[in-house]
């Protein structure tokens, strides 16, 4: 008799958009793998969890938020308030810098069931202290960022740069970005950045600096200097695009505005990815701010279930190089699972403007990470 596998989860549908599994059926685990996926995953189990009305994906994948314990002004603890909510790899959006990276390292990296990557700050301190991570030009260190880049490991993935007022105070936002984009040529690590969002500077300036690769997060802000111009996206970001720069919603408390997401996508205009930038004031929040209600919001104003599920998935999983471990349900890959269950009665979605969409949410149901039932 084969041996029986250590955990089976079955759901009504069984969806992978890296694969294109979309089918009845469950997903059947073994020492912390996917040994089978689909109609195929049949067979004796030591335990066996049935969800006939949800939808079972690869574990979420959250391209902007704010994993920390104790490092960063914004962190909340990535087990007890991500990986509850299905987030099984997180992306972290410069919660520590080159003074702070080895502590993170220990303390959240490595002590958390949590797959943990890193946007490394290209400020020093990070997040670790009240004021902008930049207001202090001098933080912005250029050789510091690189040598931790050179000797931090395979978790750090890029560098996070933020060029807003809050970041960097009276300095110079052209300065920190060039400065930023000098570790990305020294290291050839791509930026994940948050832009100036007033006139000041614009964003044809700034998309015209980053190279392909480089992501643009908080890209359905509703400032003047937005993606979306008299109801049409801006030519600078269709050029960015096509020289490779990828979009990120970066949702958080003060970046998405559901007229802007419904304009962009009514214009072909699809993010590359939907995260949450999930941070501390989200903590309590009723209801709770999470991917899957994010994700929710984009299905609301126009895009497809299909697409939708691909952006918290296997793009963001490919964008950060883990294309062979996370993002699908495939033979091999870690066994990273969540299941949706739809709330058609779930309190109404809403952007940072007081907006509501009404019609439902999808809602964490189950997260299994690296096999084990969380």
């Amino acid at each position: 008799m084969p041996e029986p596998y250590d955990l089976i989860v079955r759901a009504g549908r069984v969806v992978c958009p890296a694969t294109g599994l979309d089918d009845p059926g469950g997903v059947a685990i073994r020492a912390g793998r996917i040994v089978a996926a689909g109609p195929d995953a049949r067979g004796a189990a030591r335990e066996t969890l049935d969800f006939p009305d949800g939808v079972l994906l690869p574990g979420l994948v959250d391209l902007h938020a704010h994993p920390a314990r104790g490092q960063s002004k914004y962190g909340v603890d990535p087990d007890e308030h991500l990986l509850t909510r299905g987030v099984t790899t997180v992306l972290s959006q410069g919660d520590a810098g080159a003074d702070n990276w080895d502590d993170y390292r220990a303390t959240v990296v490595e002590g958390s069931k949590t797959r943990v990557c890193m946007a490394l700050n290209l400020a020093r301190q990070g997040e670790a202290d009240s004021r902008g991570c930049f207001e202090r030009l001098e933080d912005a260190d250029v050789d510091a960022c690189v040598t931790a880049i050179q000797n931090g490991g395979e978790s750090i993935w890029g560098i996070a740069v933020n060029t807003s007022a809050a970041c960097c105070g009276e300095s110079d936002p052209r300065e920190i970005l060039r400065r930023g984009l000098e570790v990305g040529e020294r290291t050839g690590k791509p930026l994940l950045f948050g832009s100036r969002k007033g006139a000041d500077v614009s964003l044809a300036e700034q998309l015209a600096l980053l190279r392909a690769g480089d992501v643009l997060t908080y890209c359905f802000h509703p400032q003047p200097e937005g993606l979306v111009e008299n109801g049409h996206v801006r030519e600078c970001v269709r050029e960015a695009r096509a020289r490779g720069v990828l979009f990120d919603v970066g949702h958080g408390m003060n970046s998405f505005s559901f007229d802007v997401a419904a304009a962009a996508l009514a214009d072909g205009f699809l993010p590359d990815t939907i995260s949450t930038d999930q941070y501390v004031r989200h903590v309590g929040s009723d209801p709770q701010h999470d991917l899957p209600r994010t994700l929710s919001k984009l299905i609301a104003v126009g895009m497809s279930e299909a697409d939708a599920f691909a952006r918290v998935t296997s793009r963001p999983a490919r964008i950060l190089g883990l294309a062979g471990e996370a993002g699908a349900l495939a033979p091999g890959r870690e066994a990273d699972v969540v299941v949706l269950e739809w709330n058609a009665e779930a309190a109404p979605l809403t952007d940072m403007l007081g907006e509501a969409r009404p019609g439902g949410c999808w809602e964490p149901a189950l997260t299994v990470r690296a096999g084990e039932v969380v």
